[in-house]
């Protein structure tokens, strides 16, 4: 059997931060504030209380089921000890108890300021043709299932098919708690390695694709685009579709002329939602393009301008000759690749908080 005194190490590195009565206090003084008699005239900012007083509430919510589960596991040890046979309940009760410290130890790593944003999501595959695209899609895949698993919802932005096989490019809005946060992890050039496919010979290849996070900034946050400094292209919505996109005339492209950044959408039918969603898309990346030039000097935000090949990834997925999940920057690996696809990542997720963390 485990042993029952044991201490999940991660505890160790969150000492000091779980603070139950400040919450609680911080929550009854923003409430406090609701009642003010003028609280309604700015609404923007009586929005923004009323979310801080969700994200406390949802805090406590997780310390109380943290009390929950300790009171289980204490239960079960004085059961032992006093000769009952519970020794695989407890185990397993111990194991959920550990695990839910490390989501907890996660949350609380996030305290970024952009951390608590919603994100908009995209992958571009590298060079390589089909291969590329095949692996784009499976990227989308693996962050699709992560996003169920962990309980945000997504909304297609735009998807392209690629030319026979994957996709060419695809853009999802991600909501729920501290998206941006746990997602920024991901951020970088992903390098599959495997026996191909669509190669008649069963030869080994390896592709790369890359994969963008940016933050969905609210009204908090001002972002100016003039008309004089994007060009807007409409098209029509091509691919094989499906699931993926609407048959439209009302599909758009928005191009930031000065930065080169490109942001399209065909989600919708209305061509005006479209282009909503487009400046929303094209401001998301502009914000982000103003975090890294002032935070330029930091080595992990290089990567965002490297190109999408060999030497710049930051995880490799092996299917061949072995399986392995490597994290280039942590160093975290698993030879699960298939948990890992079908969207499990949050063990790398953690890995690159801490590593953060100890710098």
């Amino acid at each position: 059997m485990k042993n029952l005194n044991y201490q999940n190490p991660n505890t160790k590195k969150c000492g000091g931060i779980f603070d139950k009565n400040a919450i609680q206090d911080s929550i009854t003084h923003l409430q406090e504030k609701t009642t003010e008699q003028k609280f309604w005239e700015d609404n923007q900012s009586a929005q923004s209380i009323l979310k801080q007083i969700s994200s406390y509430e949802n805090e406590l919510k997780m310390w109380k089921e943290i009390d929950e589960q300790f009171f289980e596991v204490e239960s079960y040890i004085e059961l032992i000890e006093e000769g009952e046979e519970v020794t695989e309940d407890a185990e397993e009760a111990l194991d959920s108890f550990g695990k839910y410290i490390e989501k907890m130890q996660i949350r609380k790593l996030l305290n970024g300021r952009d951390d608590h944003r919603n994100a908009i999501l995209t992958i571009h595959p590298g060079a390589g043709g089909t291969e590329s695209q095949d692996w784009a899609s499976m990227l989308f895949r693996l962050y699709s299932r992560w996003c169920e698993r962990t309980g945000y919802k997504t909304k297609i932005l735009d998807y392209q098919d690629g030319d026979e096989a994957g996709l060419k490019d695809a853009s999802i809005e991600v909501s729920g708690d501290y998206v941006y946060g746990n997602m920024k992890a991901e951020r970088g050039v992903h390098r599959l390695v495997r026996i191909s496919p669509f190669d008649s010979n069963s030869k080994r290849h390896t592709s790369f694709a890359s994969v963008f996070i940016s933050p969905l900034i609210d009204d908090d946050v001002e972002i100016t685009i003039d008309d004089k400094d994007i060009r807007i292209d409409t098209y029509r919505a091509s691919g094989a579709g499906g699931q993926h996109i609407n048959k439209t005339d009302s599909a758009v492209r928005i191009t930031h002329i000065e930065s080169g950044i490109v942001v399209q959408c065909q989600n919708e039918r209305s061509q005006l939602k479209n282009k909503n969603t487009a400046f929303k898309m094209m401001k998301a990346r502009l914000y982000q393009k103003k975090m890294e030039a002032l935070a330029a000097s930091q080595d992990h935000l290089s990567a965002q301008k490297k190109e999408i090949g060999w030497g710049s990834q930051i995880r490799s997925y092996v299917f061949h000759p072995y399986n392995l999940v490597k994290d280039h920057r942590t160093k975290h690996e698993t030879s699960n690749i298939q948990a890992v696809m079908d969207g499990d990542i949050d063990n790398f997720i953690r890995a690159y908080l801490l590593e953060k963390l100890e710098k």
